[in-house]
């Protein structure tokens, strides 16, 4: 009965599903573009991946996942980030962590999407979730910044280590939903390493298609 009012969905266009598939029609995953190895660097960042590119219907999906309510693709986006890094370095570090959204911003979509990424992928690799990072500064959205020198400035200082002896050493892995320029995982990342972290590794749902080289 369930089904029948509450029919499931793809994750990424909305197609209704067949009892054949699961989280995705047959189309999206054969169709949808993979994110595949980049040379491109990230300051302070040792490796970083993502799932797809983030356009067309993974823009579509993300951008209802973080506006629209939809907390349950967390599981979904979950499962095949950690089939993806499973077997990988990501899979061996000491705990996995999330880029904070800021207290206001939590409180007016009423969870942080990446906490909730975050922690199901831990489920799914079965390596400890921890809260690392603070956002103690609200600042404007990174997308309404075009310019990466605008992306750097905004989001520099926004971020503090909650607790650094107990992070002393440690290998990481940080979660995103979203890798456009970087600026905001680099920043992450160059405050853990101050507070005395080993590495940081890096994952998102998506990074931006121009950032393909």
């Amino acid at each position: 009965m369930f089904r029948l009012v509450f029919p499931r969905k793809c994750t990424l266009c909305q197609q209704l599903l067949s009892s054949q598939e699961t989280d995705l029609c047959h189309s999206c995953r054969d169709n949808t573009e993979n994110f595949t190895k980049t040379k491109r660097k990230i300051p302070f960042v040792a490796h970083w991946t993502a799932l797809w590119y983030y356009k067309e219907n993974v823009r579509k999906s993300i951008q209802r996942f973080k506006f629209g309510r939809r907390r349950h693709y967390a599981q979904v986006y979950g499962r095949l980030l950690a089939m993806k890094l499973s077997g990988t370095s990501a899979e061996d570090v000491d705990l996995i962590s999330w880029v904070p959204v800021s207290l206001l911003r939590k409180l007016k979509r009423g969870y942080d999407q990446s906490e909730l990424l975050c922690r199901a992928i831990g489920r799914e690799l079965g390596v400890p979730v921890t809260a690392v990072l603070k956002k103690i500064r609200h600042t404007p959205s990174q997308s309404g910044l075009r310019d990466a020198a605008q992306r750097r400035a905004n989001i520099t200082g926004a971020y503090r280590v909650m607790d650094p002896k107990a992070l002393t050493g440690k290998r990481i892995l940080l979660i995103d939903d979203v890798i456009t320029t970087g600026a905001t995982a680099s920043e992450c990342a160059r405050v853990l390493l101050t507070a005395g972290v080993k590495e940081v590794e890096l994952a998102a749902v998506a990074a931006a298609s121009n950032h393909k080289k």
